[in-house]
């Protein structure tokens, strides 16, 4: 499907594209990059290429390959141990809590099933705009986190949550378990970027991009050697929270890539949780929020080492939101 556009104004290819087409910024922008739109018959890659008046911008969006399905038996035998729970569904949006050790999307090295995997056994698939199929995943976690996920079911849904997604109106709270407490709330502005020896890590680099995380106390250990964190992102970096914690000697519990010192024979993942989501829903535009409760093996820890009288109350997760806003 070609579609095509008079200028009628100078302006940015990407800005201009972002007024006449229904796509997020990041899906204006692969389009441009992977040769999907000409100006006056000539193909241009560069996203903030200026436009004059009365050129001709032709859009061609691309047919979306789809992959095949996996072996409904491998994938099923892949699931067994790994328990997507559903939190909430309609016809336009699906929240799932996502357990530890369950990888989003394929990649080569990649021998397990995914939750892409999961989405296809189910029928719930999504194709976008730049021509690659997503399956609705609009925002990732780590293999080795847990938490709340929303996927769009929808195209509309994919680009309007896509949306919020860069404009911040859409975010979650995480909760994380730490090695050492937290001498205050912080708020951690720091650039990340590629480790440059080595690649499985990311760290801050003064050529990094942009990243900003904020943390909050919620309670100690009995012992007061580990502490219940609660972390919020304003931007969107990979291994975020990991690394600003890792710039200030501050380490998730099982997280020996980023400097966890502690028993790793006792724990087998790092724990850090993807507790609460807000939204506001891509079709009636209701503001949503969802929790997703805490796995059964951080929970066992917290019953081992912390006070669980107030714990409810702690981690109620109005009190985390109005704590974060009464300090950032």
């Amino acid at each position: 499907m070609n579609k095509n556009f008079i200028v009628e104004e100078e302006n940015r290819l990407d800005k201009f594209l972002a007024t006449k087409i229904e796509a997020s910024r990041n899906q204006i922008e692969q389009l441009i990059k992977k040769d999907f739109v000409s100006v006056d018959g000539k193909i241009v890659s560069k996203t903030g290429y200026k436009l004059k008046l009365n050129q001709n911008i032709e859009v061609n969006f691309p047919q979306t390959e789809i992959s095949d399905v996996k072996n409904e038996e491998f994938i099923k035998e892949s699931l067994k141990d790994k328990k997507v729970e559903i939190i909430y569904e309609d016809e336009h949006i699906l929240v799932v809590n996502k357990p530890y050790n369950l990888t989003v999307h394929d990649a080569p090295s990649v021998k397990d099933a995914t939750l892409v995997d999961w989405l296809k056994l189910k029928k719930i698939s999504l194709s976008t705009i730049s021509g690659e199929e997503r399956h609705g995943i609009v925002h990732r976690l780590d293999k080795g986190t847990s938490g709340v996920m929303v996927i769009a079911k929808t195209n509309e849904a994919h680009t309007f949550l896509a949306k919020q997604l860069e404009d911040k109106s859409m975010g979650r709270y995480y909760l994380a378990i730490i090695d050492l407490p937290l001498k205050d709330n912080v708020i951690i502005e720091k650039p990340i970027g590629r480790n440059p020896n080595n690649r499985l890590k990311m760290s801050i680099e003064q050529n990094g991009k942009n990243a900003k995380s904020a943390f909050l106390k919620i309670t100690q250990s009995k012992n007061e050697k580990f502490e219940l964190i609660a972390a919020k992102l304003f931007t969107g970096r990979t291994h975020q929270i990991r690394v600003h914690l890792s710039s200030i000697n501050r380490h998730i519990l099982g997280d020996n890539l980023y400097g966890f010192k502690g028993e790793l024979n006792k724990i087998n993942r790092f724990y850090l949780h993807a507790y609460n989501l807000y939204l506001t829903h891509p079709i009636t535009k209701k503001q949503m929020s969802f929790k997703a409760n805490l796995p059964e093996d951080i929970c066992k820890f917290l019953n081992e080492n912390f006070n669980m009288e107030n714990m409810n109350d702690n981690i109620d997760e109005n009190s985390i939101i109005s704590n974060f806003d009464s300090f950032i």
